[in-house]
């Protein structure tokens, strides 16, 4: 059995239709992978998927790291359930996850338990698009560009005055180099970029805030970005390498 998958936008997002069994039985995967790295997003429609059958599906996709309970982190701000609800309040902001880690996680995936009471949408901005729509000239010039990430980058915005635990939290997490233009195994290049960036390494600080400033908001513009509007039981997977989300 085929997929069915429908372009959500021009430049990213697509929603794959599929029986459940068809997913878990890991027929697809290859197809699902393919279609996440040319569309940066892919989602499930009231899938309804338990937290074991979550876990088994993403296993068909490749090797899991485990997260919270159970292989399972639960996103929310509510700080009887999450006691780093706090530090989530920095996902606010574009950002890609693991940009402080030696090698980011390949992709993630998101369902929706329960629904906020408003607000609660998660929106993603493909950085490979944003990378491909780039002049070849400045493409060159980022080819060989490091930029330097740290947790403490992305907290400080929501937190600018923050307790002495607080900064000691943030600099337990030291800060990771990666290049400014990621060349993946498929051949794709994509922008790495995010509020975890500090600055570009070699570069006057001031300038290379400028170049990242203006990178960030070039690779967010609307012909880049899908906003998800949840509802109960969707699914959602994205290539966590070449989108950003917030």
């Amino acid at each position: 059995m085929s997929l069915q998958s429908i372009a959500l936008t021009p430049r990213i997002g697509s929603e794959i239709q599929a029986d459940p069994q068809v997913l878990l039985s890991g027929s697809q995967a290859a197809e699902i992978r393919r279609l996440l790295e040319e569309r940066g997003v892919v989602t499930f429609r009231k899938l309804d998927f338990d937290d074991q059958q979550q876990l088994a599906f993403a296993r068909t996709l490749g090797d899991i790291i485990p997260q919270g309970n159970k292989g399972i982190y639960k996103v929310t701000l509510d700080k009887r359930e999450n006691d780093r609800a706090d530090y989530l309040r920095g996902a606010f902001y574009w950002h890609i996850d693991g940009t402080t880690d030696d090698v980011p996680t390949r992709a993630s995936l998101l369902s929706a338990k329960r629904l906020s009471p408003s607000g609660g949408q998660t929106e993603f901005a493909n950085t490979y698009a944003a990378y491909d729509d780039l002049p070849e000239s400045e493409k060159k010039s980022l080819a060989k560009l490091r930029v330097v990430h740290h947790v403490e980058a992305i907290q400080r915005v929501m937190y600018p005055n923050p307790t002495p635990e607080q900064e000691a939290s943030w600099k337990r997490h030291p800060p990771k180099s990666h290049p400014l233009v990621w060349t993946h195994r498929s051949g794709r290049k994509s922008l790495v970029l995010g509020s975890t960036a500090t600055h570009i390494e070699g570069m006057d600080v001031t300038a290379g805030r400028k170049l990242l400033d203006e990178l960030q908001a070039w690779a967010t513009q609307p012909a880049f970005v899908y906003r998800h509007e949840w509802t109960l039981g969707d699914m959602l997977i994205w290539d966590n390498t070449g989108t950003m989300h917030r």
